[in-house]
């Protein structure tokens, strides 16, 4: 990785309005370093230019910050552990569950998680659809992984009274808006300025009505 990669990562985090503490700015060079490592093997990204994935994983992801509420986080579709391990990463104090269906993107993770001494991260192989917890999730979040209506309909059992459905999308998914089922209201649409990407990022979220 090049030497100015927590450089980069601070100062994109800085763009952002994410103050990071020096060891939170090495822990996701340090991802990153094994992300580009694996990858090789792996294939667990199309990113394999070291400074894009600064951007394109990191900053992406650290750009859901402002809109997490609660502790408890669902990363569904997580692949390479994204946005879950950057947000773990970035916020200690919650507790992340990082779920797919592939065992060999769920071996880096697990890796990931270890070398980094994320003790606030889980590790679950399942489809969203299939996975029950014994407790509901404050948070659940995809990035890009499925239409927004297959999201929605697969994963909105676990997702507790009052929690918030977060999902992020490159251009603005009109289409995908117009078929969600509307019982949890329209999305919220937030446009997100990614420092150093020219490509569009949205974040879209629903809020689980109480009963």
């Amino acid at each position: 990785m090049p030497p100015d990669t927590a450089d980069r990562i601070a100062a994109g985090a800085a763009g952002l309005g994410v103050t990071l503490p020096p060891a939170a700015v090495d822990a996701l060079a340090a991802y990153l370093a094994l992300l580009h490592k694996w990858n090789r093997a792996y294939n667990l990204t199309a990113v394999r230019d070291p400074r894009d994935m600064v951007v394109r994983h990191v900053l992406d992801s650290l750009a859901l910050l402002p809109f997490l509420r609660g502790t408890r986080l669902l990363d569904v579709g997580t692949g390479a552990g994204l946005p879950g391990l950057v947000l773990a990463v970035a916020r200690p104090e919650l507790a992340v569950t990082l779920l797919d269906s592939s065992a060999k993107k769920l071996r880096f993770v697990r890796q990931a998680a270890a070398e980094l001494g994320l003790a606030n991260t889980g590790v679950v192989q399942a489809r969203m659809q299939e996975y029950r917890p014994e407790q509901s999730f404050d948070m659940v979040v995809s990035r890009a992984v499925a239409s927004l209506k297959d999201l929605y309909l697969q994963s909105r059992h676990l997702l507790a009274p009052g929690g918030r459905m977060l999902f992020m999308k490159g251009a603005l998914p009109e289409t995908e808006i117009g078929e969600l089922p509307g019982d949890w209201g329209r999305p919220h649409v937030e446009t997100l300025h990614i420092p150093g990407l020219k490509a569009q990022r949205h974040l879209l979220w629903l809020e689980k009505p109480h009963p």
